[in-house]
């Protein structure tokens, strides 16, 4: 059992770890920029992490992770928030390299708009719910920012991949709110989400996730300098 967390960490990224190194995707050259671009965005999203965990909204059994603990968080959920962007920019940067995904444009407003409207009212309703609320701040903003400001025409093509990584999204949240073990890695207070489940993950995750990689792919460009298409 101590070995799960660490393990589900291992095999997100030991695949697309070993294929960057592949001489049509040659990724590995651009370990180091990754490096940066994902601490940039864990920064927050670690703070994040260790106050949610600190006042209870979520909290990790121990007895699936090695024990070591650093500001409240297990060592393995550190590495999280590099192995799951790691997996997630990688296949990004395939998908943009190997196919024409520009048609994903035309949906940009389309995204923005549905998301930003939806998630607007899910946030008025339950703005009593922590984990809900905070998850809308930050999606609604991130959004906002990239479309309205930053003026980025690649939210369509993000967003196609998110759905592409969606099969991995259920394996990994799966297994951390324990859909295939005994109980959750992660468990939640039912008083600060909505209580959707998708299968045993929290609706919330997903759109946690999603500003996360939106996040990851905006700075992963600017760091390596990568045209926006």
């Amino acid at each position: 059992m101590a070995y799960t967390y660490i393990l589900i960490n291992f095999f997100t990224v030991i695949i697309c770890f070993l294929a960057s190194f592949d001489r049509r995707i040659q990724f590995n050259k651009l370990f180091g920029k990754f490096m940066i671009s994902s601490t940039i965005v864990a920064i927050p999203f670690i703070i994040w992490d260790i106050w949610f965990t600190g006042i209870g909204v979520w909290w990790f059994d121990l007895d699936y992770t090695l024990g070591f603990k650093f500001a409240g968080l297990p060592i393995e959920e550190w590495m999280f928030f590099y192995c799951i962007p790691f997996a997630c920019v990688f296949t990004y940067y395939c998908l943009e390299k190997f196919f024409d995904l520009d048609w994903t444009g035309a949906f940009n407003n389309l995204i923005v708009f549905t998301s930003v409207i939806i998630l607007s009212v899910i946030g008025l309703l339950y703005y009593h719910k922590i984990y809900t609320l905070l998850t809308v701040i930050v999606t609604v903003f991130v959004l906002c920012y990239l479309h309205f400001i930053a003026k980025k025409q690649w939210i369509g093509k993000a967003s196609f991949v998110y759905l592409v990584l969606m099969p991995g999204f259920f394996a990994v949240n799966g297994i951390l709110t324990g859909s295939v073990i005994p109980s959750p890695v992660v468990n939640y207070d039912s008083e600060e989400i909505l209580g959707i489940r998708m299968i045993t993950i929290p609706v919330e995750d997903a759109v946690y996730g999603y500003s996360q990689f939106l996040l990851n792919i905006y700075f992963f460009k600017i760091i390596t300098k990568t045209k926006d298409r």
